[in-house]
């Protein structure tokens, strides 16, 4: 029989009437403030008692409800982990609450929640329930179209929203397999799926671009710019105009160039340099010449809110996602050559041993004598009789003086101990339908580095004036190594017979020194990538506390306003130092504000409050959530780039799989070993099943992964030959097998077959887990920047690894992987009793499936879990 259904309020409708109500509140009460028919109160009753059972409510004697005391809730944002699980980010700090995967199916990634701490969990950690959803973060999400027995389904394609979305009213002019964005109508709850319509078709997977077009949607980044934008970029003129030259300082006859990459589009700064004297010493006056964004983009105009929300440039391979709206990014503002441009300078005064003797900051004209490239003006300076140095005579002079004035600027730089680690950037050259072509190394030479140093010098002074007119600012921090952080890398130094000084508060010099005396040796790319993962991650903040690395007490960015926000900040500030004001953020609506803290800044934030070290919330200012946001944003932007490169590394290498290369261990972790190809510069994983039948225990202090029975060691920059062995573009892994070792084959192939091995030998003795504890968990560099937390170190503290079997979370997946599993094992068993350990390669397919068991088969989910 057929049983009624009722429309009742939602749990969170329920609890917003609360909210507004002076007073109690009965069930009736209730019903007539939310039209609920009379039919349908029974159900509202029963919703009554389940949310006063979970603690949302709470009734007295007469039978009348009242919001429960909401002093023991922890307030949080969901972070959710691709295996269902989760936790909530508290808002004031402290211990992450763990949520199991019933929970998280109430909520999506990045919800906001108060939950309930309920107990502990086997692993001690604090176990939750989500009481009540304050605000949902997902409204659109971006996957595949799928056709499950005739239920159309969108598979995210974020690994953190482990929910499939239902598609209500069919999927319209959309086929299966195509990327759509859909939006949302019905957020889950703890019985209910998603439930979305289709809102945008983007075509196939592969189609050119694709990667870029689900990377802006799945990390929420704004690729549109507002109406309101656009119509005020348009009403601004192409060139500048008289009005614009008022109270400016006219260098149109000075020859200021730029240097750039040859693939750059929008010019940030220009520089000029000439000898003077100081006293009776030789010096150098240096001019560097910054757009002047903040005379076309004011304080809550419309492209002042565009900027604001974007914070920063994205950069992709091929495509640019903008601050500003390309009329002002690569005309107006951009300093490009034979044109007039708006400037704001750093005119500067500079001894010969690289010490800024004095700076002036002005508005100004300027006219660009050249746009130059990094080679060119490297080919400049290595032979001034060659041809490029013909081919612009009256240039030449002026870059041999900047090549002067940067010779003593990299004196100062290593006067004063600054870091600077040797790294390998690479470059992706793309094809005509942009996928890779080739990957290569971008080859650093002395014009990037004499640019580099000049901005560097621009930088600082702009720092020094905020600090001079005691201005607030967005002040570019890198604070010294943590304690933990500290103490991990002396223990590996000490086991090397190396020492780092400084005690618990080291100096850029104490890091520099080594760097030094580490220069000869066989392993300093392995010392030095352990000196770098020391450090910390530089965010925005206007409390300064110097820039570690740079070894400079005060530093801020001012040189990149067409990209980055808080450089347009900082010249608005200089602009009111000037004038004799003062300059303060208004208007910014903080609820739109980016509060996401790093792992990190989330623990150190713990530490600070634990000391009593925070800063109290009355002291906030508008310059502290901006420089959250800004530093948000900028991690978002680079997870963005990130994962589109990833993508596209993938794509690269499905026709190079059985393929053999020489690689460098670039990541060693309690799951594997992660490897860089050497020709390719792709990273891929060696899952720890693929190491061999042995029982690697993971050496947290020397980075390594040990053998118990063969005393095989694989640790970071070690040489190993691989094969290609999967390529899943869908979660952007990269699957390698070591080449001189049996190739690893999928769980639960691999379990299987290592059980029957087992049981054909002797049993050594085995270090075991205690009893009730969960196999590790594996995070994925691939989504990790380095400064993990609570949700990102997982399984660490196991000695002994253990291959934890694959989790299948969604139930659509149930049945495919109950068939794939028996069939996996009945053949492995046989293959082992037969073979003592041979073991067969299945290479998963790499072409568009249409259906969900076609994309997520157990088989093409193996090896790691990512984070």
């Amino acid at each position: 029989m057929k049983q009624p259904t009722h429309t009742i309020p939602s749990r969170e409708e329920i609890l917003a009437v609360f909210r507004d109500a002076r007073g109690p509140l009965d069930a009736a009460e209730l019903a007539r403030v939310l039209k609920v028919k009379p039919a349908a109160q029974e159900v509202l009753g029963r919703r009554l008692n389940a949310m006063e059972r979970d603690g949302q409510i709470r009734a007295d004697r007469t039978g009348t409800y009242v919001l429960a005391d909401q002093s023991g809730f922890v307030a949080g944002r969901v972070s959710a982990h691709r295996d269902g699980y989760g936790f909530v980010i508290p808002d004031e700090g402290g211990d992450d609450l763990f949520l199991n995967d019933k929970e998280m199916n109430k909520v999506l990634n990045g919800d906001r929640v108060m939950a309930r701490v309920t107990g502990l969990d086997r692993r001690g950690r604090q176990e939750g329930t989500i009481v009540e959803v304050v605000e949902r973060a997902n409204t659109h999400i971006i996957g595949r179209l799928m056709n499950e027995g005739g239920v159309w389904i969108v598979s995210p394609e974020d690994n953190r929203i482990n929910q499939d979305v239902l598609v209500a009213g069919g999927p319209g002019k959309a086929k299966a397999g195509q990327v759509v964005s859909v939006e949302l109508i019905e957020q889950p709850s703890r019985f209910q799926q998603p439930t979305g319509r289709i809102a945008e078709v983007l075509g196939e997977l592969d189609d050119p671009g694709m990667e870029i077009e689900i990377a802006v949607r799945k990390f929420g980044v704004p690729h549109v710019f507002s109406p309101a934008a656009l119509k005020q970029a348009n009403r601004l003129p192409n060139e500048v105009v008289e009005a614009d030259l008022a109270d400016r300082v006219d260098l149109r006859d000075v020859p200021l160039v730029t240097i750039d990459g040859a693939d750059a589009r929008d010019f940030d700064d220009a520089v000029y340099c000439e000898p003077v004297k100081i006293g009776r010493s030789k010096g150098y006056r240096l001019l560097v010449a910054i757009a002047d964004v903040s005379h076309y983009v004011k304080p809550n105009d419309a492209l002042d809110t565009d900027a604001i929300e974007r914070s920063t440039s994205v950069y992709f391979p091929r495509r640019v996602i903008p601050m500003l709206p390309e009329k002002l990014s690569n005309g107006l503002c951009s300093l490009n050559p034979a044109v007039d441009r708006c400037t704001l300078v750093c005119d500067m005064v500079v001894s010969q041993d690289g010490e800024v003797k004095a700076y002036q900051f002005y508005p100004a004209v300027m006219h660009s004598a050249a746009r130059l490239t990094y080679d060119e003006v490297a080919e400049i300076l290595g032979n001034t009789n060659g041809p490029e140095a013909q081919r612009r005579p009256g240039i030449v002079p002026h870059l041999l003086n900047l090549n002067e004035v940067f010779r003593a600027l990299l004196k100062a730089r290593q006067e004063r101990g600054a870091i600077d680690f040797e790294t390998t950037e690479t470059y992706i050259v793309c094809n005509a339908v942009g996928k890779i072509e080739k990957i290569i190394p971008r080859t650093r030479n002395d014009a990037h580095r004499l640019i580099e140093e000049c901005m560097l010098a621009a930088n600082v002074c702009a720092a020094d004036l905020l600090i001079r007119h005691k201005h607030p600012g967005t002040f570019r921090i890198h604070a010294v190594p943590t304690e933990e952080k500290l103490n991990q890398l002396r223990t590996f130094l000490k086991l090397v017979g190396l020492n780092l000084g400084g005690g618990s508060k080291p100096t850029a010099r104490d890091y520099a020194e080594v760097m030094q005396r580490i220069k000869e040796r066989p392993d300093a790319a392995l010392l030095q990538t352990m000196l770098l993962r020391s450090m910390q991650q530089a965010v925005y903040s206007p409390d300064n506390v110097g820039h570690f690395g740079l070894a400079y007490e005060a530093y801020a960015h001012f040189t990149s306003p067409i990209r980055r926000y808080p450089d347009l900040l900082t010249h608005r500030a200089i602009k009111a130092i000037l004038q004799g004001r003062k300059y303060e953020p208004k208007g910014i609506e903080l609820g739109k504000l980016n509060t996401t803290l790093s792992n990190s800044a989330r623990k150190q934030a713990a530490k600070d409050k634990a000391e009593g070290k925070q800063k109290n919330e009355k002291d906030l200012t508008i310059w502290d959530a901006l420089g959250v946001h800004c530093s948000a944003n900028e991690r978002r932007a680079d997870e963005a780039s990130r994962d589109v490169e990833n993508w596209l590394k993938c794509y690269f290498m499905q026709d190079k799989l059985g393929e053999d290369f020489t690689g460098t261990v670039s990541g060693v972790t309690p799951f594997g070993i992660f490897v860089t190809l050497d020709q390719l510069y792709v990273e891929g994983l060696v899952h720890i099943s693929g190491l061999g039948t042995d029982y690697f225990q993971y050496d947290e202090a020397r980075h390594e992964l040990r053998g118990e029975r063969s005393g095989q060691a694989y640790k970071l920059t070690d040489k190993v030959s691989v094969k290609v062995a999967r390529v899943d573009l869908e979660s952007r892994k990269i699957d390698l097998v070591l080449a001189e070792a049996q190739e690893s084959i999928p769980a639960p192939l691999e379990r299987a077959r290592q059980a029957a091995i087992e049981a054909l030998e002797p049993k050594a003795p085995k270090k075991r887990k205690a009893k009730g504890e969960p196999a590790p968990l594996e995070p994925s560099r691939y989504t990790s920047t380095g400064d993990e937390g609570e949700t990102g170190e997982e399984g660490a503290d196991e000695d002994v690894v253990f291959v934890p079997p694959p989790r299948v979370p969604r139930s659509a997946r149930k049945s495919a992987a109950k068939t794939a599993a028996k069939a996996a094992a009945k053949s492995a068993t046989q293959s082992a009793a037969k073979t003592a350990g041979k073991t067969t390669t299945k290479r998963a397919t790499t072409s568009a499936p249409t259906t969900k068991a076609a994309a997520k088969t157990p088989a093409s989910k193996t090896s790691r879990k990512k984070q």
